[in-house]
């Protein structure tokens, strides 16, 4: 533990609900670690245009490409998901590891700026159309002791799935399926 509520420090009833729960779920986990394994499914189908419906069990969203694009504006674009991902995934991850540890942190804010060579993406020049550089800004509004601030993001970048997932290399498998209609319900 980091730190320990004190008469001066004294935890938001929010973040000592967030505290509680979390630390119920990390029983649950310690007592049987495979359930804390799992496999999340996101699908996105894309017909006559450039938009993309994205379907995750209950929740739906809309992804699209401006207009100079080919698109018809009809969502922020895929690039924005990804971003708001990770945005919302870090900070979450930190202000509930200080909600845990008793840290009151009154405000995280996260900014993702990326880097794009934008040729790439229409297979000009020889760069990758992955992002150049990635940078992450979190700032954080606090009367806590820095350092201990500093150790606790440290902790939490490590623990954070979608940072480790920009962060490192990973396995990504491809996998194609292909339907012809002129060959759907047709016996050979």
């Amino acid at each position: 533990m980091l730190a320990l509520e004190t008469e001066n420090n004294r935890q938001p009833e929010r973040d000592a609900i967030i505290r509680e729960r979390q630390n119920n779920v990390i029983a649950r986990m310690e007592q049987n670690p495979e359930s804390a394994k799992s496999t999340i499914v996101t699908t996105g189908r894309i017909e006559e245009g450039l938009v993309c419906h994205v379907e995750q069990g209950k929740f739906a969203a809309i992804t699209d490409l401006g207009r100079g694009m080919g698109g018809d504006a009809a969502g922020p674009s895929p690039g924005f998901y990804a971003r708001a991902g990770i945005v919302g995934c870090v900070g979450m991850a930190i202000k509930m590891l200080a909600a845990r540890e008793g840290l009151v942190f009154r405000k995280v804010t996260t900014t993702v700026e990326t880097d794009f060579d934008d040729g790439a993406l229409f297979g000009i020049g020889p760069a990758s159309a992955a992002p150049t550089e990635t940078r992450v800004i979190i700032e954080i509004e606090s009367d806590e002791d820095p350092d201990t601030i500093y150790q606790l993001v440290g902790l939490a970048l490590e623990m954070d799935p979608w940072f480790l997932a920009l962060r490192d290399a990973q396995m990504v498998w491809p996998k194609l399926s292909v339907t012809r209609p002129d060959l759907v319900g047709r016996a050979d």
